[in-house]
């Protein structure tokens, strides 16, 4: 575990600004911990006693920033921050609005390769070290794994958490976060938004789904938990996420309101356990849903803005005392209600500590600053904020040294063992859901040959590329003669019979399906190929719930994302290198009853 000893004082502050460690070193925590607490407390609150209203409010806030340079952003990139924030580039923003912290995303071209993160992340941590009263900023990311994930290759990329969930090992997600963790921290981020809390009860979920660990809240429950230990044990703070629980809608927050109509007792049983394992073991922070839950909160405010649910169930029914963050408040959940205006004073009101990537910075801490002014928020209730979010930087280890280095970027990003581990988890993860007259493993002799079509999907940055390609390349690795040819995830009507023209020269065709619906042309490319009488192997390489809409296929798998090395996973498990280890961790449920079940929850054929 990393330090709790730090000091946060001017002279620590100076010795960060110098940035004269690496960033690997973790110091050894000393004294009892209670006592330790206690000290830490009044450090922070020193700290606080020395800022102005305006330092203190924008701790609060966690922004956005365009360009791969703290003070160098491509001229794009700088065109765009002065667009949305006033500024040309992270430094000037961290000194305008003395932020608390700054989120990665690949979108904003902060992402590019590890050492280019590692520089951004120093350049950053030196303007905060540039303010009147220095504080480190904390940096996050979203690094869930297999679908999202901010930082590609040549970073380890693992599978996603329906995937660990079909693993079933604690083992397997604790060193999966730890390793995920580690590399995160040579990068200088200290604060990763995952593991995802949320138990995916509802099929149509269509923001959630394989970002869960699964439909069983028990289960869930112990791998948010291996995963919290990991990433923390690496000196990163871990985010369950989204609170209190987002697994049963069909709506998408980022784009509308979602409602849960889950009563108190269903939500004690089926979304408080991982959220509650989180918190038991000792998770740092936790992020906010935009949905409404009308059995805690009459109003029908979005959890995020609602005081009965933050304050009354994370705060006091939980005994939450860590960092609240909010969900983007750029997501249209959060924004339906109320102005962009009121969403950050409405957050802080409600029990949030760090408001992360409003719309719009400036109108969000002017809010803010005029709402303590007025009197809607008080100044202690910020300070006491302010506290709980220096208390987690000084956990983190941000006092004692907020830079890193490339010599730490090269120690610990994609090194050959993580990359290793990562396939091994890999291998115990892929699901084989039908294998009618053993079809599977196919034959090099029989079926070396092979057609490689159907969906793809945007991969990470910096992967080896489509799925079609990145299952071809594996085959012919593996001694097949693999031809890739990509028809998308609505395929017309040529790409199919292209497809089925190009299956009559191979042996067997492997088709990649993504959320596959009853009216998706998905369906029709499948049933073109399985015309042709050559055998066809079905992988889904997001939901596992397609083999319900194709009842005529005689192989199927679910790999849980298209990430490369879920992929590679899949191809190993075909060619009959690994055996298929993978159990459900939802029930698939038939496309003509829903009500009933085709797959249920531990269902997953081996050789």
């Amino acid at each position: 575990m990393h330090s709790r000893r730090t000091v946060l004082t001017t002279a620590a502050a100076a010795a960060c600004a110098m940035g004269t460690g690496g960033g690997a070193v973790h110091a050894v925590a000393s004294g009892p911990r209670a006592a330790g607490a206690a000290d830490a407390r009044v450090r922070a609150a020193r700290l606080v006693s020395r800022m102005n209203l305006e330092e203190k409010v924008g701790q609060l806030f966690v922004m956005r920033v365009y360009g791969h340079s703290a003070t160098d952003p491509d001229p794009a990139d700088a065109e765009a921050n002065r667009k949305e924030m006033g500024v040309s580039n992270a430094a000037e923003l961290v000194a305008k609005y003395h932020l608390g912290g700054i989120i990665y995303f690949g979108w904003a071209h902060n992402t590019r390769d590890p050492h280019q993160i590692a520089d951004l992340s120093n350049g950053i941590q030196r303007a905060a070290a540039a303010q009147r009263v220095p504080v480190p900023l904390l940096i996050s990311t979203d690094q869930e794994h297999g679908i999202v994930a901010r930082i590609g290759a040549p970073a380890t990329l693992f599978p996603g958490a329906m995937a660990l969930g079909a693993g079933r090992s604690r083992e397997d997600a604790r060193t999966a976060g730890r390793i995920a963790g580690e590399e995160l921290y040579a990068m200088g981020i200290r604060q990763d938004y995952a593991p995802v809390a949320d138990v995916n009860v509802n099929p149509a979920n269509p923001v959630i789904g394989v970002r869960s660990f699964g439909s069983e809240p028990k289960a869930v429950a112990r791998l948010v938990t291996a995963q919290v230990q990991g990433y923390q044990r690496a000196g990163v703070a871990a985010t369950a996420k989204h609170f209190p629980g987002h697994g049963d809608t069909d709506t998408d927050s980022h784009v509308g309101l979602p409602y849960i109509r889950h009563t108190a007792e269903e939500w004690e049983r089926l979304d408080a356990p991982p959220f509650r394992a989180a918190i038991e073991a000792g998770i740092d922070s936790i992020m906010t849903a935009h949905i409404v839950v009308p059995a805690f909160d009459a109003s029908e405010d979005p959890a995020t803005l609602s005081r009965p649910i933050l304050t009354g169930v994370l705060r006091e029914r939980l005994g939450f005392d860590g960092v609240v963050v909010t969900d983007s408040l750029g997501m249209q959940g959060v924004r339906t209600k109320y102005g962009d205006a009121r969403v950050p004073v409405l957050a802080l009101k409600a029990g949030v500590d760090q408001l992360l990537n409003p719309p719009d910075i400036a109108v969000a801490f002017a809010s803010v600053l005029k709402a303590v002014r007025t009197g809607e928020l008080t100044e202690r209730a910020i300070d006491e904020k302010l506290i709980r979010i220096l208390l987690l930087k000084e956990r983190r280890g941000l006092f004692d040294d907020p830079y890193t280095t490339h010599r730490a970027v090269e120690r610990s990003v994609g090194t050959r063992r993580h990359l290793a581990t990562a396939d091994r988890i890999a291998d115990r993860t892929t699901t084989l859901l039908v294998n009618d007259d053993g079809l599977l493993p196919l034959s090099r002799r029989a079926q070396r040959r092979l057609l490689v079509a159907g969906a793809d999907a945007a991969s990470p940055s910096g992967t080896g590329g489509p799925p079609t390609k990145v299952l071809a390349e594996t085959f012919n690795q593996l001694g097949f003669t693999a031809t890739a040819l990509p028809t998308g995830t609505a395929p017309t009507q040529e790409l199919i019979d292209r497809a089925v023209t190009a299956l009559r020269t191979q042996d067997a065709a492997i088709v990649t399906t993504y959320n596959v619906t009853a009216a998706s042309s998905q369906r029709a490319l499948v049933e073109a190929l399985l015309g042709t009488g050559k055998p066809v192997v079905q992988v889904a390489v997001r939901n596992p719930y397609d083999i319900a809409q194709l009842p005529g296929v005689r192989a199927a798998l679910a790999t849980y994302s298209w990430t490369d090395v879920e992929l590679r996973a899949a191809a190993r498990v075909i060619a009959g290198r690994r055996d298929p280890e993978g159990k459900l961790p939802v029930p698939v449920m038939r496309a003509d009853a829903p009500g009933s079940v085709l797959h249920p929850v531990g269902h997953g054929l081996s050789y």
